[in-house]
């Protein structure tokens, strides 16, 4: 089924019940920046049953100049993206929209595991140094070729050292990256933090006790060392930045522990509206804000700290079950649609 969509004001607002179909146009949104879904990592389950391929066109307007993009992923697990009509690579294709999206699955970023918030903080990082896709992908390549080394029943030692090598020096770049965003997105997130709760001091630290480049790489090279048997007996990598996690606190006590309802809606809204922030702050544009059935988890204070923090110059795309949740100053001006199965229709 084909829909196609306008976004005429900076504030629209998508109104159904669930299962109507409003996280799949956001989903469509934040797909053309990141060319993966924040729900799925089989794109064949995006393609609609009995049908050939999925299929997102848009028209976006950046820096005054107006840009066609078009993405086909076939049944057949072709793919092709362009711009304006052109075919272009994933890493130039994802260079033109920036987007942040916020719902009801990042306020379990706290008690998620770690992989989910490694996943967050990779793909913020994404966002704003392109290049750190191309090494995280390297970084992958290179330890999924050591764990099918280990799994042999004749181990080349030789070649196992080298796999080491390159996965530290590798690893350490990833690391550094990680933790120079985590300090800068911190910095941000504390003083959100501090203004939703009134007294709170946020902080958020990564596992790797290290800070610098060359640090890094040693550190991991004494660890590998160190657990070399280990991962020999597990035929797998045990150790890098696939395993390492970030830690938050409150007030010096561990959030993915302690942190009640209430600070951990408060701590992932910071992080969500720093995040918002230093991606306009390094590339100079403003990413599209996605809002997916959120507000319905925020109660009043962080509602309306939320829909105030908005920059009036951020386009805001926002999925709702009503307009109740919504004063009708914050109304004025917002484009607003009712989706029911699939159909959109504006709201006069």
């Amino acid at each position: 089924m084909d829909v196609e969509i306008n976004f005429p004001t900076r504030k629209t607002l998508i109104i159904g019940k669930n299962a109507q179909g409003k996280t799949n146009i956001l989903e469509s949104i934040y797909f053309l920046s990141d060319l993966k879904s924040p729900r799925t990592s089989t794109l064949s389950d995006l393609i609609r049953f009995n049908q050939p391929q999925l299929e997102i066109n848009a028209e976006i307007s950046k820096n005054d100049t107006d840009i066609e993009l078009d993405y086909i992923y076939t049944a057949d697990k072709k793919r092709e993206q362009r711009i304006n009509k052109v075919k272009t690579t994933p890493k130039n294709f994802k260079l033109v929209v920036s987007t942040v999206l916020f719902s009801t699955k990042d306020m379990l970023l706290l008690r998620g595991s770690p992989e989910d918030r490694r996943t967050w903080l990779d793909r913020a990082i994404s966002q704003i140094y392109p290049a750190y896709d191309e090494r995280l992908s390297k970084y992958d390549k290179i330890r999924v070729q050591k764990n099918n080394l280990l799994k042999n029943e004749i181990l080349d030692e030789a070649l196992l050292d080298i796999y080491n090598e390159q996965l530290a020096i590798t690893g350490a770049n990833i690391i550094y990256l990680r933790k120079k965003f985590l300090k800068e997105i911190e910095k941000i997130a504390a003083e959100k933090h501090r203004v939703i709760s009134e007294s709170e001091v946020f902080e958020a630290n990564y596992s790797c006790p290290k800070n610098e480049v060359e640090d890094i790489m040693e550190y991991l090279k004494h660890e590998l060392a160190e657990r070399r048997l280990e991962e020999i007996a597990r035929r797998q990598s045990c150790v890098g930045p696939h395993r390492d996690d970030i830690e938050f606190k409150i007030n010096g006590v561990d959030a993915t522990k302690f942190a009640s309802q209430g600070q951990q809606r408060t701590l992932v809204l910071s992080l969500k509206l720093s995040e918002l922030e230093i991606i306009k702050d390094k590339t100079g544009y403003y990413p599209i804000l996605l809002l997916d059935d959120v507000l319905a988890e925020l109660d009043d204070k962080r509602q309306n700290y939320l829909l105030k923090s908005i920059d009036e110059n951020t386009q805001t795309i926002i999925t709702s079950v009503d307009t109740l949740l919504f004063e009708q100053e914050f109304l004025k001006d917002v484009t607003i649609y009712n989706i029911i199965d699939g159909n959109i229709k504006n709201k006069e």
